[in-house]
């Protein structure tokens, strides 16, 4: 008999949708801070695993959201593996490196700081930028009162580094 026009399972389709979630293939640099965000997600997943377990036996949605769960803690998992743990503390205060935060100034006069950190650390809303961001990358050494080029999708953009500020040693 033709399965063309068969139904086929749920299960199977709603598991073949779940993409992995990309692994960078560049060095995965960390702030201390944002090992530790990598460790408490690692953790608090693992709890949402244990609770979940029980009932995705029975309840489908549940099923779905512990498939999502065991691709996050997988990803997760290759993230702290790769971690490299950069003190922004230690890197020298006087060029542009991981860990400093910037105040740039853009053609529109306009002033913007960002603080470089890790892939899993970043968020544009908050002020942080990946280091392998093409903004990040373009003041990647970079001094005071330099000017550098930025290479972005809309055209490419001249910004000035107008501060640089690193956390204090310990």
């Amino acid at each position: 008999m033709s399965r063309a026009f068969t139904k086929e399972s749920t299960d199977d389709l709603v598991a073949g949708e779940l993409p992995e979630r990309p692994v960078p293939v560049h060095p995965n640099y960390v702030t201390p801070r944002g090992l530790e965000q990598l460790q408490a997600r690692a953790k608090a997943l693992q709890g949402e695993h244990e609770k979940l377990l029980a009932q995705a036996e029975e309840d489908s949605a549940a099923k779905q959201k512990l498939r999502e769960i065991e691709r996050d803690q997988r990803y997760l998992k290759a993230q702290l593996e790769r971690a490299e743990s950069v003190d922004p503390a230690g890197q020298p205060r006087d060029e542009v490196h991981f860990g400093a935060a910037v105040t740039m100034r853009g053609e529109d006069g306009k002033a913007h700081r960002f603080a470089i950190v890790g892939d899993d650390e970043a968020d544009v809303a908050a002020g942080r930028i990946s280091w392998a961001s093409p903004l990040a990358k373009a003041m990647m050494g970079a001094r005071v009162g330099d000017s550098v080029k930025w290479h972005r999708p809309a055209g490419d953009a001249e910004v000035e580094i107008v501060e640089i500020a690193y956390p204090r040693k310990s």
